[in-house]
């Protein structure tokens, strides 16, 4: 038999019988545990009173991955969906659409700079049309507003990529 299993709400419950040093000493503990643990308490104390100078940094070191891609096309593949899981682990962290759609847009605008443009090597080509994709889903859960500017955003980049990419058709992908 395996441990029994406690939502969210159990467990919510249970915290607030504790005091102060038992919770910083469990939080220590799961941080002790698994890498990404210790990156969301790191993130939570350190980074999320500014979010956007943490999106910033994030854009900027994503920018800098790029910047290095191998020129095989395998390996710039492979290093694209290494820059996928770092904004995708970042996504997560801050469970914000808002940055969702900036990071995945700044994830296009450098595929459309650093990617190599006249290959058409069938995975490069559908990781960027993935997160395309993605964005024009995320960006339908925003509010009116905000679905506006960032439509505008995002066409523009399309923009960008049908005078870069000789394979890639804007009309596909408009919102």
């Amino acid at each position: 038999m395996g441990m029994k299993l406690y939502g969210l709400a159990d467990i919510k419950k249970e915290l607030q019988f504790h005091d102060k040093s038992y919770l910083i000493e469990l939080c220590l503990r799961l941080g002790r545990y698994k890498k990404e643990n210790k990156e969301l308490l790191a993130y939570l104390l350190f980074d999320a009173d500014n979010e956007r100078g943490f999106i910033e940094n994030v854009i900027a070191e994503s920018g800098f991955m790029f910047s290095q891609l191998p020129s095989n096309n395998y390996q710039m593949a492979k290093s694209m969906r290494k820059i996928l899981r770092l904004l995708n682990k970042y996504i997560k962290f801050m469970g914000s659409k808002e940055a969702e759609i900036e990071f995945l847009l700044s994830f296009c605008r450098n595929y459309i700079q650093y990617a190599d443009r006249r290959g058409s090597y069938k995975p490069m080509r559908l990781i960027f049309t993935r997160q395309l994709d993605k964005i024009g889903k995320t960006i339908a859960k925003l509010h009116e507003d905000l679905q506006f500017d960032y439509t505008q955003d995002y066409n523009t980049m399309l923009d960008e990529a049908q005078e870069h990419l000789k394979w890639f058709y804007k009309d596909d992908h408009l919102l």
